[in-house]
């Protein structure tokens, strides 16, 4: 009978204060723990849309934010990976291969998920110490998939120069190393990059439209790639041992 007692009175008090505080550890953990500067949504429901923020506060070689990314050595085999440090994205390649078609290994991230091909990537720029004596590309990628030895989409490619040599371009990567071709060049010091600057990319349809600054400076139809992911990366051409003075410090993509 006090067994009996107990269960109906402190006992289901105490079993009920547990339940409680399962319940609120199982919300809370998580956030606790998740780090800041990153806003992510993985997956979507039928009808509803992925986005994608990051300010990449962690320190990851290479970039993954909790399996968000699929890397270019990793996934694909012949390319570089993207690494992070708190507050900066940038590439690992080491460009000391200097002919064709090995020094098109390009350091590529592509965000992993189901995305519509409607799709926004856009990105503020790292640089310093600009040098038109070297190739210094940012990049951005819509429509791409990363494979055991092949690489595909669009990749969107701004200088970071702000002369006369300084260019933006849209490429499609078409398998293969080094097998890619030029859909649309633009060259001038309006179409480089400098530090802080927004880039921006979107694809509605067949139409690529290209941003820096909010400024529309390239648009053309394509229809080659109908499907894939945004992402990004970062190409050096000219030195070795400076791939930290280029890179993004902050990501986002959406597929609305």
């Amino acid at each position: 009978m006090a067994y009996a007692h107990l269960m109906n009175g402190k006992g289901l008090i105490r079993i009920f204060a547990a339940v409680c505080l399962a319940i609120t550890l199982v919300i809370l953990v998580p956030r606790w723990f998740e780090p800041t500067g990153l806003r992510k949504v993985a997956s979507a429901a039928p009808g509803k849309h992925l986005t994608y923020t990051s300010h990449f506060p962690l320190t990851e070689n290479p970039v993954s934010e909790g399996a968000n990314w699929a890397n270019g050595q990793t996934a694909a085999l012949d390319w570089a990976n993207v690494r992070t440090v708190p507050g900066l994205a940038f590439g690992t390649e080491t460009a000391k291969v200097t002919t064709a078609p090995g020094k098109y290994d390009d350091s590529t991230a592509l965000l992993t998920g189901d995305w519509g091909p409607d799709q926004t990537a856009e990105a503020t720029v790292h640089s310093v110490n600009q040098n038109d004596n070297v190739y210094e590309e940012v990049e951005l990628r819509l429509r791409s998939t990363l494979t055991p030895h092949r690489a595909t989409g669009y990749e969107i490619c701004f200088r970071c120069s702000k002369t006369a040599k300084a260019y933006t371009q849209i490429v499609k990567w078409n398998g293969p190393l080094g097998d890619f071709s030029y859909v649309k060049i633009v060259q001038g010091s309006q179409y480089g990059v400098a530090n802080g600057d927004v880039v921006k990319a979107t694809i509605r349809g067949n139409a690529i439209t290209v941003y820096v600054d909010g400024a529309r400076v390239l648009q053309v139809n394509d229809d080659t790639f109908k499907s894939g992911n945004p992402g990004m990366g970062f190409y050096i051409e000219g030195t070795t041992g400076v791939n930290r003075d280029y890179g993004f410090t902050s990501f986002s993509a959406t597929d609305q």
